[in-house]
């Protein structure tokens, strides 16, 4: 949610992720879906970078059957659809050249011995700490977009905060309301002069959100607008991405703790 939001924000194209590529290193629970709804929108995963080993194919993977073959084995030394296997270096294969790349394993991954071989246009930050000092030094002065992990990978603690909204509420999200919407959503086709028999498959597609629906819905919204705030902060001023994003939130607790009476 965090790769798509930051591609709109920042213009980068008009596609989306749309026939944009990407390598992902870690391919664990943040690499995997990252990459699986990556994949889903049109994006092309070349390069997945695993601990033991890394495949490269420029036409693309499927992110399931990589995921297969790491479960399944545990490498992708053989992987039968990689153009390209390297098993002595795996994070050499991060320098491939694509326009995203996702450091989703490990902290200090991208380092002061390797940024400067990195050719990817935006790395986007799914592990915490996973670009050094250092590295991002070198990687800013070549012109490369850093999405720090405080916002690229928010999207977890997020749920967990609606998961804690559920508790508190003890009401899954959507039950309220989804009788409600399908009646709408009836009433406006009824209006238009449409009836559609209660058997008929179509009314899947009338029926209210679902639990996971609104999840998504909110999570995008949060995610979107996150996105957008920090990335207007850094260009009005000037700033680097990580660097607006520590601005926004280090003001936004001084803020609270002055409304609370905290401040002397």
């Amino acid at each position: 949610m965090g790769i798509d939001s930051f591609v709109k924000a920042a213009k980068l194209g008009t596609k989306g992720l749309n026939g944009k590529r990407f390598v992902i290193q870690g391919f664990g629970a943040v690499g995997y879906w990252a990459a699986k709804f990556i994949h889903k929108d049109g994006g092309i995963i070349v390069g997945v970078c695993e601990y033991n080993s890394a495949i490269y194919n420029e036409g693309g993977l499927d992110p399931d059957d990589v995921k297969r073959e790491m479960m399944a084995n545990g490498t992708l030394a053989n992987y039968r659809h990689a153009d390209e296997v390297e098993t002595s270096d795996p994070a050499f294969f991060m320098t491939k050249p694509c326009d995203i790349l996702i450091p989703a394993a490990k902290e200090k991954a991208i380092n002061k011995d390797n940024a400067a071989q990195i050719e990817a246009n935006v790395i986007l930050e799914g592990a915490n700490g996973p670009t050094t000092f250092m590295a991002e030094e070198i990687l800013l002065a070549k012109g490369c977009i850093i999405v720090p992990d405080m916002l690229a990978n928010g999207g977890g603690v997020t749920c967990s905060y609606f998961e804690w909204l559920k508790n508190l509420e003890h009401v899954a999200p959507g039950r309220m309301n989804k009788k409600y919407q399908e009646k709408q959503n009836n009433k406006l086709l009824s209006m238009m002069g449409y009836v559609i028999p209660q058997n008929s498959p179509h009314m899947r597609k009338l029926t209210g959100a679902s639990e996971i629906d609104i999840v998504y819905s909110g999570l995008e919204e949060i995610m979107n607008n996150a996105t957008s705030e920090n990335w207007s902060h850094a260009y009005i001023n000037d700033l680097n991405f990580r660097d607006a994003c520590f601005g926004r939130a280090i003001k936004k607790i001084h803020t609270h703790f002055e409304q609370c009476g905290l401040m002397i």
